[in-house]
């Protein structure tokens, strides 16, 4: 399985290096040294990491091949994409891949069926679960302990606590809003 894991930004200095926005929790196992990245786009890849340091909080990256601030500057705004087998688990136990959580059934801890797990929405101040509900609408919720008491990947479903309202009020607004549906979002990208 492929996985998005860093998008290129800007050239850094004059020797190749690049400025990357990273797009994995685990950049020490995906983004370092020796690592072979295939491309979007395709035809500037493969690329083999040759070196990655931290300068001022951003990760700075050399691919073999690229030596100067021209190569480095051609390689703006392509996505580095790593392969991964879909059986592997983060290190840490509570944490998974989105591709794990997607498509999981979402029910109450009192059994009542929520709907399925669409996406994950990475916010910068927590991850929400996009549920689609079986009348088509989508709720949010808060991919937070509190909330999220349990992910079974055996039995396919994660088991929610809501407060008032998370579920509820969702259904209100959107008859109050004629049915339109829950409001648009920005499309994100997996990590």
């Amino acid at each position: 399985m492929q996985l998005v894991v860093a998008r290129i930004g800007r050239a850094h200095g004059i020797k190749g290096e690049v400025t990357v926005e990273v797009r994995t929790d685990e950049p020490e196992l995906r983004l370092g040294p020796g690592a072979v990245l295939t491309t979007d786009p395709a035809s500037v890849g493969p690329l083999t990491i040759e070196t990655g340091r931290v300068h001022s909080g951003r990760l700075l990256l050399r691919f073999e091949g690229v030596r100067d601030r021209n190569g480095a500057e051609a390689l703006r705004n392509t996505l580095l994409i790593a392969d991964v087998d879909p059986d592997e688990r983060p290190e840490d136990e509570d944490e998974y891949y989105d591709h794990q959580l997607i498509d999981l059934d979402v029910v109450t801890e009192e059994g009542e069926q929520v709907g399925r797990i669409a996406e994950i929405s990475h916010l910068p101040t927590q991850d929400l679960f996009v549920v689609e509900r079986p009348d088509g609408t989508e709720v949010y919720v808060p991919f937070v302990e509190e909330i999220v008491t349990e992910i079974d990947l055996e039995e396919q479903r994660a088991v929610i606590d809501p407060p008032p309202g998370l579920i509820d009020d969702h259904a209100v607004r959107d008859e109050d809003a004629g049915g339109h549906g829950a409001p648009s979002r920005d499309a994100g990208d997996e990590a």
